[in-house]
């Protein structure tokens, strides 16, 4: 095996002092432009890579962040992961990537690996657990920025999310300036932030058109499974069936829209449906889906900024909570009642 280049190789090969070509790579001081020629063309030609933990330590800093995310088979994070790691690349940074499935013993194992890979922040979804644990990143000065949902007890971590509330009242007016009065809610588990805000936001909209709100159709389903389509199954096997359904939890959608398909339950003639997120195959499909749109590119760019400036002490003390609207897609997936 080839032995990896040296900064002496690269220094030997452009016949200047090992200083000036620490000099190049890390900007620490003038450099001939003739010179700084010859050290560039010694690193291409002898594909001369430096070591990152040598950097981060002249630095004072690591350039890594940490990324927890839930559920990479939920199209929504997968798309989140991508747009983070384009932005952290952007800035030079190093993205860990890291899953928990949902799972609070699985996201404890990955904080203990990522304090131990020493990460310079931290961009997590976490689950409702594991407090002491985040609360540890915190104390070891980690800047910490939790996106798409919170742990309510950890007040003190930036946070950005959607405006989950104005979302789901937003779908739950639709169908209700449509005439429908029976309208039901698969939210996500209401030990989450996004569970619980969403679930606020379509009671919101039912005490705004007086419409008194049925347990029966409020249905919190896990992140994961196939939870999602028995709600909603038993929902229709009321007497009162609902004739409106806003799935607000995104890892759902496809299981509920597949036990509609099953009972032979006709969109939207028999019953109306709105989505939370838009993925490419909710406008093929038909009827194609009204849906609310998360903004996946602003979530990841609000992430990585803040952490970012967490990292270089660029911002004052106390946390930003940074919120994005929404975009709410009108298609034929709801029809008047």
């Amino acid at each position: 095996m080839k032995k990896a280049a040296t900064i002496r190789d690269v220094a030997a090969r452009a016949r200047v002092s090992v200083s000036v070509v620490s000099r190049v790579l890390n900007g620490t001081g003038p450099v001939a432009p003739a010179k700084r020629a010859q050290v560039l063309d010694a690193i291409e030609a002898l594909a001369y890579r430096p070591r990152a933990a040598a950097r981060e330590l002249s630095h004072g800093r690591s350039e890594t962040i940490g990324l927890l995310l839930a559920d990479l088979t939920n199209p929504f994070f997968a798309r989140l992961a991508d747009r983070v790691v384009a932005e952290a690349r952007s800035r030079d940074l190093q993205i860990l990537l890291m899953t928990t499935q949902e799972d609070p013993h699985l996201e404890g194992q990955a904080l203990d690996t990522l304090l131990d890979r020493s990460v310079g922040g931290m961009i997590g979804t976490p689950t409702s657990h594991n407090v002491a644990r985040w609360e540890k990143l915190a104390a070891l000065d980690i800047p910490v920025v939790f996106v798409d949902r919170a742990i309510t007890d950890l007040d003190q971590v930036d946070v950005v999310s959607i405006e989950n509330v104005d979302s789901a009242a937003t779908a739950t007016r639709h169908l209700l300036d449509r005439g429908h009065t029976r309208i039901a809610i698969v939210s996500g588990p209401l030990d989450t932030t996004t569970g619980v805000e969403r679930v606020q936001g379509y009671e919101q909209a039912l005490r705004e058109h007086g419409v008194a709100r049925d347990d029966r159709l409020v249905g919190p389903a896990p992140f994961r499974g196939d939870r999602g389509a028995e709600v909603v199954a038993q929902m229709l096997a009321l007497d009162d069936p609902p004739t409106g359904l806003v799935v607000a939890n995104t890892a759902q959608v496809r299981v509920v829209l597949r036990m509609l398909s099953q009972a032979r339950i006709a969109i939207p003639d028999d019953l109306s449906v709105v989505v939370f997120d838009d993925n490419p195959w909710t406008e093929l499909i038909r009827p194609p889906l009204t849906a609310v749109r998360q903004p996946i590119d602003m979530l990841a760019l609000h992430s990585v900024e803040l952490v970012h400036a967490r990292m270089r002490q660029k911002l004052p003390p106390g946390p930003r909570r940074v919120r994005v609207a929404a975009e709410f897609l009108e298609r034929s997936s709801t029809a008047r009642i």
